[in-house]
C-alpha cells in the first residue's frame, strides 16, 4: 500500500496564520501583565491587537471603541487605532470617526455578530473613512459573558472581500480584545471595592479615636475595656451590656490581675448592685470607699477571692438617650478613683457608644449585603426589620411598599398590628412617601395615625423614612420604627437614629429594586421560553390538523357516497342507516373538537377586551350546577385590558371549572375586579377547602394533579395552561390560600394603551 507523503509547512500553513499565532502569544502575555496598577487602562494589548490585525489583512486600517452597556453607549475616548501604510491620517488632530448611533458598531452591538458593510445594502461607510478612501468595513463585537465591551473596525482601502481566513484570525483577536477590556474593567471595580472598603475601616479608625479599630463586638468591647484601664490607671474592670430584653445587663468583657473565680453573671436592672443602680439613674457614680453605707450593702464583688474598696461606674447612653450598658471599673485601694477619672472615663464612654453603634452597624449592614445576594427579597425584609428593632431598641418595625395609592406592609417584627394597607394620605407613613424624607414624631396625633390604634400599641413615638429608588429619589415605600418606652430620649432628637433607619432603608430599597428586576427578568425569559414552546407545538398542531384533515375528513365524503348508492338497502334497514348517521356525526364532531383545540396553540390575536363581558361568556360555557352560586363585583368599570378574546375566556372558564370541583359542586364563587395605573387585577375566590401553602407553586405545574383518582390531571394540567396563556398575554397569575378557607387566584393583565390613567 503506498503511503502519503504529508504535505510540507509551506503548502499548510499561511505565513499569516503564524504570524497571527505569534501576535495572539504577544496579546494573551501583555493583558496577563495589567495588574492593579494598571486596572484604568488597556491601551497597550489593545494597540498590539490593532497592529496585529492590520498585519494579517494586508493593507487595512483597524480601530478599536470600547462600549458602556449601562450606557449603551461607546466611548469616544477610548479609541484605538493602527493604519495602513500609505493611508495614514493628513490631520495630527483625533480623527472624527466615532461610532454613529445608526452605524455598523451600534448595529453590531444589537445583533451580537459581526457585520460586513458590502453585505448590508442599507449601511454606509462612516462619512470619514469614506473621504480616506475606505472601500468596505467589517464590524466585530467584543463580548465576554454576554456583555458588550467594545467593537473592533477593519478598514479595507481596496474592492474585496474579507477571505474566510481573515475573519477567522479577526475572530480570534477580538476574543483576545474583549478579554483585555473586561479584565481591566474588573481590576478597576475591585480597586474601587478595596478603596471603599478602606475608606470605611479609616472612617471607623478615625471615629473611634482613641479606641481600638478592631472590627468585631467583642474585640471593641475589650479594648475600651482595656483603654479605660489604662487612662485611669485602674487594675480592674468589667462592661456589661443591656440585653435585648431591657431587664438585664449581660458581661461582655472583663480583664483584672490574678482573677480566679470573676461574677460574671448578667445582673437584673431592678436588682441590688451598684452596676444596676448607675443603669436605673443614668448617672456616673464614684464610690471612694465601698465599706461605706448604702453601697456596702448594694456592691456586687468582681471576684470572690478579691476585696475591692473603690469603684467607678459610668453609663454608656447613646444620642437617643438609650441604654447601651455600664462600664464598671474598681480598685483594691481606698479612694482609687478622682474625680478626673470619672470625667476621663465619661470622655471614654462617650467615644466608646459611637464605636459600639458603628460596630454593631457594620456588622448589620455585613450581614444585609450577604442576604441581597443570596436570600429572596422577603427575607430580607424581614430581617431588616429584625434589625431595626435591635439598632434602635424599638418595640415594633415595618416596612411598607407603595402600590398606586396605597401602602402595602411586606414586613413587620414586634408587636405590630397594623392593617396590611394605609392610604398614602393622611397617614404618617405616607407623609414620609410623599415628602420624601424621613418624618417623627413624640405625640401619634389623629392627624397622623389613629389616636384609638396607638394607644392600643402603647406607642409614644414614631420615626419613618421612605424608601428612596436610585438617583431620582423616587419613593417606593417607608420603613418605620415605633417605641413604646416614653422614658428615654425621643426619635426626633436623635440623628443617629435617623441615620440608622435610612441606612437600612436603603437596603430595603435595593433589595424591592432587585426582586422586581429579577421579576421583570424572569418574565421575559419565560415568555421567551413560552413563545418558541408553543411557536413549535403550533408547528406539529398544523401538520395534525392537516392529517386529520386528509384522514378523518373523508369519513363523512364516503358515508353520503354510500347512503346515496343504497338508499333502498339502507331505507329498509333502520340499524344500519342510524348507524351510518351516527358515524357522520361523530367524524363531524370529532374535526371540530381538533379544530376548536388546537386553535388555542396558533400564536394570540392581542386586542383591546372587556374583563366583564370575557367573564360572562366563560360562565355560560361552563358547566355551573345550580348548587353553585357565582357573584361578580366592579367588573363592568374596569379599563379594557390587552389581551385575546378567546384566551382569556378559557382562563376564566378553567379556573371557574377547577372552583366547582373543589368545592364538590356546592358552594360561593366569587370574580372581583379592581384596577392601578397600568395592571387590572381580577382575583376568583371559592369556598372550598383551599390548597396547602406547601403546593402553591407545584400546581402550575403540567405534571401536577391536585386531585387523583377523582379527575385525573384535572387541577394539574388546566393551572398549567392557565399559567402559560397569562404569560402569552403579558400578565400573571398568583394563588393564595391557607389551605383551610377556600382559593383565591389572582389574574394581572396590562391595560390597554387608551385605557391607562394619566
Amino acid at each position: 500500500m503506498k503511503t502519503q507523503s504529508p504535505p510540507s509547512s509551506s503548502e499548510e500553513t499561511d505565513p499569516r496564520l503564524l504570524e497571527a499565532l505569534a501576535s495572539l502569544n504577544q496579546i494573551g502575555g501583555a493583558i496577563n501583565q495589567i495588574g492593579p496598577s494598571d486596572a484604568g487602562s488597556n491601551d497597550v494589548s489593545l494597540q498590539l491587537i490593532v497592529e496585529s490585525a492590520i498585519r494579517v489583512v494586508p493593507g487595512s486600517s483597524a480601530v478599536i471603541y470600547t462600549y458602556n452597556q449601562g450606557t449603551d453607549e461607546f466611548e469616544k475616548e477610548s479609541r484605538v487605532s493602527a493604519e495602513a501604510d500609505g493611508h495614514a491620517p493628513a490631520s495630527a488632530n483625533r480623527p472624527d470617526d466615532a461610532p454613529r448611533p445608526n452605524g455598523s458598531g451600534m448595529r453590531t452591538i444589537q445583533r451580537g455578530r459581526r457585520t460586513l458593510s458590502y453585505e448590508e445594502p442599507d449601511l454606509n461607510v462612516h462619512p470619514y473613512h469614506a473621504a480616506r478612501g475606505v472601500k468596505a468595513v467589517a464590524c466585530f463585537p467584543l463580548i465576554v459573558a454576554e456583555q458588550a465591551v467594545g467593537v473592533l473596525y477593519i478598514y479595507l482601502f481596496e474592492e474585496r472581500e474579507f477571505t474566510h481566513l481573515e475573519q477567522l484570525m479577526l475572530d480570534n483577536f477580538v476574543n483576545q480584545a474583549a478579554m483585555a477590556i473586561y479584565h481591566a474593567r474588573r481590576l478597576a471595580g475591585i480597586r474601587r471595592d478595596l478603596a471603599r472598603k478602606e475608606q470605611d475601616l479609616n472612617r471607623l479608625r478615625r471615629a473611634a479615636l482613641l479606641i481600638s479599630s478592631r472590627l468585631r463586638l467583642e474585640e471593641t468591647l475589650e479594648s475600651i475595656l482595656q483603654l479605660a484601664l489604662e487612662v485611669t490607671n485602674a487594675q480592674y474592670g468589667i462592661f456589661r451590656l443591656l440585653d435585648k430584653s431591657g431587664e438585664f445587663l449581660v458581661t461582655r468583657a472583663v480583664s483584672g490581675l490574678y482573677l480566679d473565680r470573676p461574677m460574671v453573671e448578667k445582673l437584673p436592672l431592678s436588682g441590688t448592685s451598684i452596676m444596676a443602680h448607675v443603669a436605673r439613674q443614668r448617672e456616673p457614680l464614684l464610690v471612694p470607699d465601698l465599706r461605706e453605707e448604702p453601697w456596702s450593702h448594694v456592691y456586687y464583688p468582681l471576684d470572690a477571692g478579691l476585696k475591692m474598696l473603690s469603684e467607678l461606674a459610668v453609663p454608656l447612653i447613646n444620642a437617643s438617650g438609650r441604654l447601651e450598658g455600664v462600664l464598671n471599673l474598681e480598685s483594691p485601694n481606698l479612694r482609687g478613683f478622682s474625680e478626673d477619672d470619672s470625667h476621663m472615663l465619661q470622655s471614654l464612654a462617650t467615644y466608646a457608644v459611637t464605636a459600639i453603634q458603628e460596630v454593631r452597624l457594620l456588622d448589620a449592614l455585613q450581614e444585609v449585603s450577604q442576604l441581597l445576594l443570596s436570600q429572596p427579597c422577603q427575607k430580607v425584609l424581614d430581617h431588616l426589620s429584625l434589625v431595626a428593632n435591635d439598632l434602635l431598641n424599638a418595640s415594633s418595625s415595618a416596612i411598607w411598599v407603595l402600590e398606586d395609592h396605597e401602602l402595602t406592609l411586606t414586613a413587620s417584627n414586634g408587636d405590630y398590628r397594623h392593617g396590611d394597607r394605609i392610604p398614602l394620605q393622611g397617614s404618617l407613613i405616607g407623609q414620609a412617601v410623599l415628602l420624601r424624607k424621613p418624618v417623627s414624631t413624640s405625640d401619634l396625633d389623629s392627624n397622623r395615625l389613629d389616636p384609638q390604634e396607638a394607644n392600643s400599641q402603647g406607642w409614644s413615638r414614631a420615626l419613618v423614612v421612605p424608601l428612596l429608588m436610585g438617583n431620582n429619589g423616587q419613593a417606593l415605600g417607608a420603613f418605620s420604627v415605633f417605641s413604646t418606652d416614653p422614658q428615654v430620649g425621643r426619635f426626633t432628637e436623635s440623628e443617629w437614629d435617623e441615620k440608622v433607619l435610612t441606612c437600612l432603608a436603603h437596603y430595603a430599597a435595593l433589595a424591592v429594586q432587585n426582586e422586581s428586576h429579577q421579576q421583570a427578568l424572569r418574565l421575559s425569559q419565560e415568555q421567551h421560553w413560552i413563545a418558541e414552546a408553543f411557536a413549535a407545538v403550533g408547528d406539529v398542531s398544523a401538520n395534525l390538523l392537516h392529517n386529520m384533515n386528509n384522514k378523518v375528513g373523508t369519513i363523512p365524503v364516503r358515508v353520503q357516497a354510500i347512503q346515496d348508492k343504497y338508499d333502498q338497502l339502507l331505507g329498509a334497514d333502520s340499524y344500519l342507516s342510524n348507524n351510518l348517521t351516527e358515524i357522520e356525526r361523530s367524524a363531524m364532531e370529532a374535526m371540530q373538537i381538533v379544530q376548536e383545540n388546537l386553535s388555542h396553540l396558533r400564536p394570540i390575536r392581542m386586542e383591546n377586551v372587556r374583563v366583564a363581558s370575557c367573564v360572562t361568556e366563560a360562565i355560560h360555557a361552563a358547566q355551573v350546577p345550580s348548587t353553585v352560586q357565582i357573584k361578580t363585583e366592579r367588573l363592568e368599570g374596569l379599563p379594557m385590558v390587552t389581551a385575546g378574546k378567546q384566551s382569556l375566556t378559557l382562563v376564566f372558564k378553567n379556573l371557574i371549572e377547577n372552583a366547582i370541583v373543589a368545592m364538590h359542586a356546592n358552594g360561593l364563587i366569587t370574580v372581583q375586579g379592581s384596577s392601578g395605573l397600568e395592571w387590572v387585577e381580577v382575583s376568583v375566590t371559592d369556598s372550598g377547602p383551599g390548597i396547602p401553602p406547601d403546593l402553591h407553586d407545584k400546581i402550575f405545574e403540567l405534571n401536577f394533579s391536585g386531585r387523583p383518582g377523582t379527575h385525573p390531571g384535572k387541577l394539574g394540567f388546566g393551572l398549567w395552561w392557565v399559567k402559560n396563556l397569562m404569560t402569552r398575554l403579558g400578565g400573571s397569575v398568583m394563588v393564595e390560600s391557607d389551605g383551610r378557607h377556600g382559593t383565591t387566584f389572582l389574574l394581572r393583565l396590562p391595560c390597554a394603551e387608551l385605557e391607562r390613567k394619566p
